[in-house]
């Protein structure tokens, strides 16, 4: 609902954000985290996560699937909380959405390309995410870098298990680093919104002085800086909600979404999408 006062207008409609899975719950949460005034819906589609394995086609159309459903909640700004729907959908989402909608690929590459000295970054993401070159044309379009990618496809699945604190998975983060490292960067991006629960054993491996961006975070800027100028902020007097949204397993999606939201999830609904 939108409600015009005497000095701005007043949006209380719902965010919406989402993603093929789990991985998109950070981004939600950094952004329940700088807008804690914001209703938030967030949809995984867990019946067929992951989409970075699948083609740029499939991933279109689920994504435009959920995009409609979120359209019907009645959002007022879409989030792609998801590398590779946003490497490979959000230029057409934008054609069709009459609402904004932002994906976490341009606001992870600025935050880059600000905080590197050396103007040389590494991306760790999905074999789709890398595969789309996303990050790199980004990164090259505000300035000229050199940028080095690394696909970790058995990153996903280690730390859905809840392995991201395990000795495994610091021997992988490291086999899959050390190219990178030797390419002497300065600056890492999580190329993928389930990352950010491996900051731990990622920094370990690159040492202090090589910075981590977190897309989650540059997202969460970008989302308030359209508020801002669309005047699209909700009343601080209203009451908020969370609501969660998957397309299968609601109970798996509580019990290991929690972990990626930073708080308990209580309620979660199944939708039957038609793809």
């Amino acid at each position: 609902m939108r409600i015009k006062t005497k000095n701005k207008t007043i949006n209380n409609n719902p965010i919406g954000i989402f993603d093929s899975g789990f991985g998109g719950l950070t981004v939600m949460s950094a952004i329940n985290e700088a807008l804690p005034l914001e209703n938030l819906i967030y949809f995984g589609d867990t019946a067929h996560v992951p989409y970075g394995s699948k083609s740029k086609s499939i991933v279109i159309r689920y994504s435009e699937e959920i995009t409609s459903f979120l359209v019907k909640c009645k959002v007022k700004l879409i989030v792609v909380a998801c590398n590779t729907a946003s490497a490979f959908a959000l230029p057409i989402l934008k054609r069709t959405l009459k609402i904004p909608i932002i994906g976490v690929i341009k606001p992870g590459s600025k935050a880059a390309v600000f905080a590197s000295k050396n103007k040389k970054i590494g991306v760790i993401g999905t074999e789709g995410t890398i595969d789309s070159r996303s990050y790199l044309q980004e990164i090259n379009k505000i300035c000229r870098c050199k940028v080095y990618q690394q696909a970790c496809p058995l990153l996903v699945p280690l730390i859905e298990e809840g392995w991201d604190d395990d000795e495994v998975t610091d021997s992988i983060v490291k086999k899959y680093i050390k190219p990178l490292l030797d390419k002497q960067i300065d600056t890492l991006v999580l190329g993928c919104t389930h990352y950010p629960l491996l900051k731990k054993a990622l920094q370990k491996n690159l040492g202090e002085k090589i910075i981590l961006i977190d897309s989650a975070n540059a997202t969460t800027y970008e989302v308030r800086d359209i508020l801002n100028n669309k005047c699209l902020f909700a009343d601080p007097r209203s009451k908020k909600f969370l609501k969660f949204y998957v397309s299968d397993n609601p109970d798996k999606f509580k019990m290991i979404g929690s972990r990626f939201f930073s708080k308990k999830i209580f309620d979660v609904k199944k939708i039957k999408m038609t793809c």
